[in-house]
This record gives structure tokens, sequence and C-alpha cells, in this order.
């Protein structure tokens, strides 16, 4: 398989990069010109459509040394799929943006020409947090690019307020469209070997986001915290729910935080200890250990903005969950033939739109949508969370 395989239901997409990436190649090694190549690319689409799946596959084609644009096999493909490229560069935001110092590093490295790959890839997964002044960083790379340096943004919108007007225009935009339920369902089955019954399962409920696709399908613990979020729009009798289910939503998150920050966390701990010359009895150890504790409290501050983040993500897939029952209620009390974003929850969505009248549905709805508005401005998740569910029981 190629790289391109990768990239779920994005046909346009991938014919957009395979041409670029043999445009790329064929530059490299004299045979062409730059036609349908440029230096800074910008990846947009919904949450799941694939945009650093994108990034990274045409990544792998520019250093793919077959001549493919993306063969899948050589070594540069491999090692730019997994990670591992000296000439790959990946920013994931590990907190909650991304600092003008770390771009200004990223930026000097990016300068060089490539170690050991024909170009020099930065990709940036979450180029929406970027801070002003790190924008700004990038921004001067992106004006006057080294030869053989490429930019790849990813970000939800072109919308100025995901990415500046300034740097919008000076990249090449890849739209990304939220793939469809059977090809998800298909990429499940051949990729990830699941049986094909929960695949279609998968699919059908993920609202087109892959990664949660998978997520669903091979996690019972995914399984069963998607069914307690979708158990409360009907189960919310009396106040002492409401704050129950508050509870319950902000402690699953800070669990799914936990989770995914636990074992990291202390490999990075003790990598840094092993850096700095801890257990160490040579000379100068014992300096080297007391210089550590600085980079120290530093790496924890990182990891708790990192958890931070994850929480807020896991938090804020909830909510998506909730906003879709909500939404599922109103296409059910419409009798409209539109696709349900929950439809193994029909049978709640049509209680729900018996019970309720179409305005009451609405400020439901939008309690939830405020409630993701307000966790973006900062606001406590247990407050937020509380405010919501709330409004879910005055309706």
């Amino acid at each position: 398989m190629t790289v391109w395989s990768e990239l779920v239901g994005q046909p346009e997409a991938v014919a957009t990069l395979s041409t670029a990436a043999r445009a790329a190649a064929a530059l490299v090694d004299g045979t062409g010109d730059a036609a349908g190549m440029t230096h800074a690319w910008l990846f947009t689409g919904p949450p799941g459509s694939g945009r650093s799946v994108a990034a990274r596959a045409f990544a792998a084609g520019l250093q793919c040394t077959t001549g493919q644009a993306g063969c899948g096999e050589c070594s540069g493909c491999r090692t730019s799929m997994a990670g591992t490229h000296a000439d790959v560069r990946v920013v994931e935001p590990e907190g909650l943006s991304i600092s003008v110092s770390e771009m200004r590093a990223l930026v000097q490295t990016a300068a060089r020409r490539p170690t050991g790959g024909r170009w020099q890839v930065v990709i940036i997964t979450d180029a929406d947090r970027l801070t002003e002044g790190a924008a700004n960083a990038l921004l001067k790379a992106v004006e006057e690019p080294p030869a053989r340096t490429v930019f790849l943004l990813c970000a939800p919108s072109d919308h100025p307020d995901d990415v500046s007007v300034t740097i919008r225009s000076r990249c090449r935009a890849v739209p990304l469209r939220t793939p469809a339920a059977d090809a998800i369902a298909e990429v499940l089955h051949r990729r990830d070997g699941v049986d094909q019954e929960t695949a279609r399962w998968a699919a059908s409920v993920c609202g087109g986001h892959v990664g949660r696709a998978r997520r669903l399908a091979t996690d019972p613990a995914a399984r069963e915290r998607r069914e307690r979020v979708l158990r409360i729009p009907l189960h919310l009798p009396t106040l002492t729910h409401v704050f129950d289910s508050a509870d319950d939503l902000v402690k699953a998150a800070e669990a799914d935080a936990a989770e995914v920050s636990a074992s990291r966390d202390e490999v990075e701990r003790d990598a840094l200890r092993t850096a700095m010359g801890h257990g160490g009895t040579g000379k100068g150890a014992a300096a080297a250990t007391r210089g550590s504790a600085g980079a120290l409290k530093d790496l924890e501050r990182r990891q708790r903005s990192r958890a931070t983040r994850t929480q807020r993500d896991s938090l804020d897939l909830a909510l998506v969950d909730l906003a879709g029952f909500y939404r599922d209620a109103l296409v059910v009390g419409a009798r409209s033939e539109a696709t349900l974003n929950h439809p193994d929850h029909a049978e709640a969505a049509a209680q729900a739109a018996n019970s309720w009248p179409p305005e009451s549905i609405l400020r439901r709805l939008e309690a939830v949508l405020a409630c993701r508005d307000a966790l973006e401005q900062n606001v406590k998740p247990r407050i937020a969370v509380e405010a919501m569910v709330s409004a879910l029981y005055r309706g």
C-alpha cells in the first residue's frame, strides 16, 4: 500500500498532493520545474477528517526515494510516517498553545539544509493554537523560506480566528471533507482487523472522525464512556442527578487524561533524570544532579499543561456526543430523512422528541454549545459543565 492509502475518503486531496510530490521529486532530481509544488501548505477540515494524516503522507511523498512520490515501502516513506525521519519535524502542542520560543527554535532548525532526505519538512498539527508571537515568528519563515524547506500547517478551517490572514495568504490550501461511513468502515476492517459488523457500527456513530471510530471499535472503555454520556439527556429527574451527571462527566475526562499521561510522564521524567546524571558517580555528577532541578520543574509544568489539554479534549468529545443527541431529537421530531449522529440511540432520540417541544430541544442544544465556548475561554470545567447540565434539566 502507498502512503496515500492512509488518507480515508479524500480522493481530491490525494490527487493534489501526489501530483505536487511528483513535481517536488522532479525538481530535486533536476528533471522538472516547480509547477504544482509550493513551500507552504494549509490542511483544513473538520475534526477526524485526517489533516495531520494528510500532512504526514505528503511529507512521506516528498521524502520518497523510489521516484514514486509515496511508495510506502522505502525508508523515506516508512520513517516519515512513523515520525522518525531526521528531516521531518512534527510540532504537536502538548499544552493549550504553541509558544513563540518553541516556534523560533523550530524556524532556526528548518532553515538548515536536509541532512539525509530530499526536503526539510515541518508539520504543525494544530496551527490554530499558535500564539500571536509564534504566528509572527512563523510568518517570517514562510515569507522567506529556505530553498528546500516545506511548511505543512493543519487547522480546523482557514478562518482568520484559526490562522492569520497573512500566513493563510502564503499557503496553498488543501480542504478535507468528512469521510463517508463506508470508507471508514472499510479501513477499520482492512487496516485494523476489526470485524465488519463492529466496523460498520463504529463508522456510523463516530461523526466522521476516523480516530474516534478506531477507538470505539477497539476500546470497551471508550464505548462505555459514550454510553454514559448519551444516558444523560433522559436521566435528569432531580437536581441531585444534575450534579451527579456533571461530576461523572468531569471525572471521566480527568480519568481519560490521567490514563493517557501517566505512563508517558514517567518515561519522560526517567529520561530527563538519566540525561542530567542522576545515579551517576563520576566527576561532576553531583553538580549535574543539582542543576537538574530546574529542568525537572519545567518538564512537570509542560506535563500539567498537556494533562489539562487532554482533559479538555476528552470533555469536548463528550459534549459533541451530547450535541449530536439533541440534533438527532430535532431530526426525528421533524420527520426528516437526514442521517442520525447516533443511530443506535434512535429510540431515545424519538422519546426526547415526543417529550419536549422543539424550542426546548434547541435550548438544550444551545446550552451544550455554550459549554464548549466556555471551556475555550478557560472557564473551569466543573463550573461550565454544572451550568450546562442545570440548563439541560430546566429545558
